[in-house]
This record gives structure tokens, sequence and C-alpha cells, in this order.
């Protein structure tokens, strides 16, 4: 098959199609800027994804004349769109967008996905993002891909012919690059610290992107035998792989393999990926299935939340009725890792937002969503010390999140407390 120019292969794309985006690091950049450049010709074209990568993609003037951004997971580059009049935000669990599409709930148009070349035999790699696309692509009436050298090949679900594929575009694009090094500070270590004194040798972990899941792994350098599980990883796990302490060994499901949907970072995490058998590249119906989570004895689980209410309510993906991300995987693991033999779910947040205000309130921001209920959270930790909640009624909760509040707003909370239980 022949390559085309990008501006060719996306006029595959008619007005009405329901268009899926690949996510993430494998965000198809050429692809979507050349269907953009289309806005005149188009109207009513639903982009539907999780998370992408570029700031500068959505930037286009006018594009919401023909498009409508139905998002299955909130990024920052998309934010505005669907808190506005063009967009809107799908709540699913990560585990379950593969139905979407299965059930022909969201059929799938048009494909617009970001591979490896070919190798010898003629298949692609999804590369960096499998997730949900492996879903999509299955279901998808057209697929147009950008194949690109700088993509990893990725050892897994993530592999498809190029017969399959109906338009090539080859591009040379360096892949999205995201590091949260420098957001590390004494907070972020401090709940680094208390999480490592919860987390046994031989435990298989979940964590997210950010400046808490790295501050987390950097505490981890004297543990033993741990494993990767989740939906996705970073940078962060590269210097524990390195140095002997990741070593999947006691994993009951993979054992001696890092899983994982996707993963976002530097060139360096990419490098490592590449064609690297030790990492297993599945689909998030597979990954975040609790029943597969729960099957590796110590699951440990580390998630964010926006803000966390007296009773153990979690929001984690709103502010108010700003929506800022999405429900994603965070319940799927917190959930298992629930259901895990001597597995520790765990909420891990600052006490305290930039600007000063407590993470840990009264009550919810009016319209903010429950991500995580109050019956599922074990663990809460901020750098101020762990409070467990499981068993606790809710006056208990209550005074245990208090102890780990910031110190300006205990008085505050305390008085609040007494106001509602006496």
């Amino acid at each position: 098959m022949e390559y085309l120019k990008a501006s060719e292969a996306v006029k595959q794309v008619k007005s009405g199609d329901r268009v899926f985006i690949h996510g993430s690091a494998a965000t198809p950049k050429s692809l979507l800027k050349a269907l953009f450049n289309r806005k005149a010709s188009l109207k009513n074209v639903e982009l539907v994804s999780i998370s992408t990568l570029g700031n500068d993609i959505f930037d286009t003037p006018d594009i919401e004349k023909s498009f409508f951004v139905n998002s299955l997971f909130v990024s920052q580059n998309v934010r505005k769109i669907v808190d506005g009049d063009y967009g809107d935000y799908i709540p699913i669990f990560l585990s379950e967008v593969h139905l979407l599409f299965e059930k022909n709930i969201l059929p799938i148009d048009v494909a617009l996905i970001h591979v490896s070349p070919p190798d010898k035999h003629g298949y692609c790699s999804l590369g960096t993002s499998v997730d949900i696309a492996k879903a999509a692509i299955k279901k998808a009436k057209h697929i147009i891909a950008q194949v690109n050298p700088n993509m990893p090949r990725t050892l897994g679900d993530g592999i498809i012919h190029i017969k399959k594929i109906n338009a090539l575009v080859e591009v040379n694009d360096a892949l999205p690059e995201v590091s949260y090094q420098q957001k590390i500070n004494a907070a972020t270590i401090a709940i680094g610290k208390h999480c490592a004194e919860l987390i046994e040798d031989r435990s298989c972990l979940q964590m997210g992107i950010g400046a808490i899941p790295d501050a987390v792994l950097s505490c981890l350098n004297n543990h033993k035998d741990l494993g990767i599980h989740s939906e996705m990883f970073s940078d962060g796990v590269l210097p524990l792989v390195e140095n002997g302490v990741i070593t999947n060994n006691y994993k009951k499901k993979h054992s001696g393999k890092l899983v994982t949907s996707f993963a976002i970072g530097t060139r360096k995490l990419y490098d490592f990926i590449d064609d690297n058998p030790e990492v297993c590249f599945l689909e998030a119906r597979y990954v975040n299935d609790t029943k597969v989570i729960r099957s590796n004895p110590r699951a440990v689980a580390i998630n964010s939340a926006i803000e966390i209410d007296i009773t153990g309510q979690v929001c984690a993906d709103s502010i108010g009725t700003y929506q800022y991300s999405g429900v994603g995987g965070q319940m799927d693991f917190m959930r298992g890792a629930t259901l895990s033999k001597k597995g520790k779910p765990i909420i891990a947040l600052q006490s305290t937002t930039k600007s000063g205000i407590s993470k840990i309130v009264p009550f919810l921001m009016q319209g903010g969503g429950v991500v995580t209920t109050r019956a599922h959270v074990h663990y809460v930790i901020t750098e101020y010390g762990v409070a467990y909640l499981f068993g606790k009624n809710l006056e208990q909760r209550a005074k245990a999140l208090l102890n780990i509040a910031h110190p300006d707003h205990r008085e505050e909370l305390d008085r609040q407390i007494f106001k509602r239980f006496g």
C-alpha cells in the first residue's frame, strides 16, 4: 500500500461521521491538523477519545463550527471545549469503554491512529497506547494511520496488520513528552514516604502519572521484588527497574512482565518500551478488570483526588460542575486492590490546593462528581499522615481525616464536624 498525504487521507471523513482519535502519547497530531484544515467542508463531525496530548491541536480557529468533542476522559487541551457548547463528557470506567464500540452505542466511522512502521510480516504496533484503541479499530469502518519511526514497537495486544488499514500517512513526528520531576516537592515526598511505609515487598503496584506517583516511586528504593500491573506508567518506574527493585517475579498474572495499557513520559521511557519483551501492553478491558487486578496478591492502588469530604467521598474528575478530567480507571483499581489478598487501596493527595484551599472539606463542591464512594475508601494519605477509614463510622472518619488536614484548616473542619455530629 502506498503512502498518502495527510490532506488526502482524511478525505475519508465525511460530515456526520464519528471519528475515534488515538490517545495519550499516540495522539495522531499530523492527521488531526489535516482534518481540522478541512473544517470548511465538514459539519457535525463527532470526535471521540480518552486523553490526548498536544496543547495546540485544538487551537484551530472556528473548529467548533464543524466538530463536536465527545470525550471519554477530559485532558487539558479539551477542557474549555468540553465545558463549553461544542463538547461534552461521557462518565465511564476505563474498563468498560470497549462496550460503547462493541454494542454500537458509539459506532465508529473513522479511526485516526498512530503506529510504528510495519515489521517484515506487515504488522504495525499501536505503540504507547493500546488501552481502548484496539477495541475502536476492531469496529471502525475506516482506519487511517500515521506511520512514524519514532513510535516504539510495543508487544502485547496492540498489533494491526497493514492490510487492515485503509490509508497510510508517513510522518516523522517527535512523540509528546511529559515529566513531573520538577513538580516534586517536600509535600509530595512526605506523601511518598507515608505510602512507602504501607507498601510491602512483593507488592504489585498501580499508579498514574504526576508528582505524587513519581514521589512515591522515588521512596521505594529499599523495597524488593515489586511488580507493576497498571493502566499506565511513566518514567518513575525506570530507576526501580534498573536497580532491580521492580522484578515482577511474584505476580500471579504475567509473572516477570510489567503490564500496562498505555505509557506517557519522556523519550527515555519510549526507548525502554520499544521491542521490550519484559513490558506487555494489553487492552484496558483486561488490565482494568477487577478480576484480573485482584488475582495479584498485595495489589496496591494509589490514586489521587481533587477533594475529599469528611465522610470519605472522593471527587476526582470535576471542580464543581467544571469537568476537569474523568472517572478513568480509579474505581477499577481501588476495588481490585481491595479484593486482592493483602491488597491496599490508597487515595493520596496534598492537603491543600496551590492557592491554599483545603482539599479535605465538610461537603464536596456543589456539582462535583463522586468517583470513588466512601464505602470503597480505605487509606487516605496527605503529607500530614495516614487516615484509615475502613470500618469507621461517619464521625470517626471525619476525625481521622481532620488529623491529616492542613493545620491552617483544622479549626474550621473541627467546627464543621462538631456542627454535624455534636
